[in-house]
Parts: C-alpha cells; structure tokens; sequence
C-alpha cells in the first residue's frame, strides 16, 4: 500500500503531500516587509512555510519558495519580469531551470472584474489550461480550483 499511486492521478511534488480526503489547513502571515507565511494544519502543527525575496532593483523578480516542515525547498515560485503581464513560473526545489518547471500561471484575460487565473502543468503544449483558479466574489477572498475548463472542483482557498 506504501508505493501505491494515489487515486487521482501523479503527484506533482510528492506522493506525502496528497490526501483521498479533504484536508483544512490554516494559513498566516506573518508581519514583515515580505510576503512570508506559515501553513499548519488544524492541531497548529506546521505543514509547510512560504518565504519570499525581497523585490529591490538589483533583484526585481519577487521569489517565493514553499518549504516543508523540516525547512526543505519543496517549489520556487518566480514572478516574470514584467509585472504587468503577472505570470509565475514553479520550479521544484530552488531551480530556475526549465527541465525541473512544474507549472506556469497567467491570468485568464488582462481586464477582470474577478480574478481567474489559468494553470498550464509543464507538459502541455496546448492553449487548453489544465487548472483553473477562480475567485468567488469580487471582495470577497477565496477561490476555486477547477480541473480544466471543468465545473469540477479540486480545491478551494477561503479566506475568514
């Protein structure tokens, strides 16, 4: 049972981060100048931490990097260059190299009066994006994460 594949498909980071069942997860954030952010689960013990780079003028793409509990580079999230067109790259561990992308995010359309984002995974070629991510309401602060162009959700962020 150890080995077995889950049921929903490939891992993207690792098989012990996928669950057959709905999981709650708390997420803070801490008060700095950085986006930095601490994940814990519904006991208080942590899951993973987000930390991000500084933005400055010798280093203008923002960074983030998801690390687990033990401190260990799970993904590297890296801005583009040009802010306005808001894209992100993940990449596994701290690499920037193509061969360990995992995936790219880019807005749906660059007017919105809700935020959607679609999620293209590395290998796919297509204009058709594999995820979705859709905020609820305007104002209002969570999302769904849709498979695809589906009405089937995988996920959702909300905000209280």
């Amino acid at each position: 049972m150890a080995n077995q594949s889950p049921p929903f498909g490939t891992p993207l980071i690792g098989l012990q981060y996928c669950a057959p069942d709905p999981v709650d997860l708390i997420i803070t954030k801490e008060r700095t100048i950085r986006d930095n952010f601490t994940v814990t689960d519904v006991k208080g013990n942590i899951v993973f931490t987000v930390q991000s780079s500084l933005v400055t003028f010798v280093t203008p793409r923002q960074h983030l990097f998801l690390l687990d509990a033990d401190g260990n580079p799970l993904v590297h999230l890296r801005r583009a260059l040009l802010a306005a067109n808001d894209n992100w790259k993940a990449f596994r561990g701290r690499s920037t190299e193509s061969k360990d992308l995992i995936f790219i995010r880019k807005p749906s359309s660059f007017f919105q009066l809700r935020e959607k984002l679609n999620v293209f995974l590395a290998n796919n070629t297509t204009e058709v994006c594999d995820f979705k991510v859709k905020a609820t309401r305007i104002g209002y602060r969570s999302w769904n994460v849709y498979i695809g162009e589906s009405d089937i959700v995988v996920a959702q962020v909300i905000y209280f």
